[in-house]
């Protein structure tokens, strides 16, 4: 399940400190690195599905992608709107 000694330390961390069984820390774990190591490209597709499915309209949703890339915690590279419209769209 766990990849190696850091996440090790990060779930018995998260164990410690919300009260949850280690297993279920591990799966919590587990789901927050999936999510960061999520590639830009799959980020980018997914987001403008789900903002798409809210009823947001393009001009609205690639600013909105962009600025989230920005505040990742480790960042995407710099993408114009452009290359995330080519990023989705192909």
């Amino acid at each position: 399940m766990m990849a190696g000694v850091a996440e090790t330390d990060i779930v018995e961390r998260v164990a410690a400190s919300t009260g949850l069984p280690p297993g279920v820390a591990a799966r919590v774990v587990d789901d927050v690195l999936a999510f960061y190591r999520m590639p830009a490209e799959v980020y980018v597709r997914r987001r403008h599905t789900e903002l798409q499915a809210e009823g947001r309209k393009n001009p609205e949703i690639f600013p909105l992608i962009a600025a989230e890339l920005r505040g990742r915690l480790v960042a995407a590279p710099e993408l114009s709107q452009r290359q995330l419209r080519r990023i989705v769209y192909g």
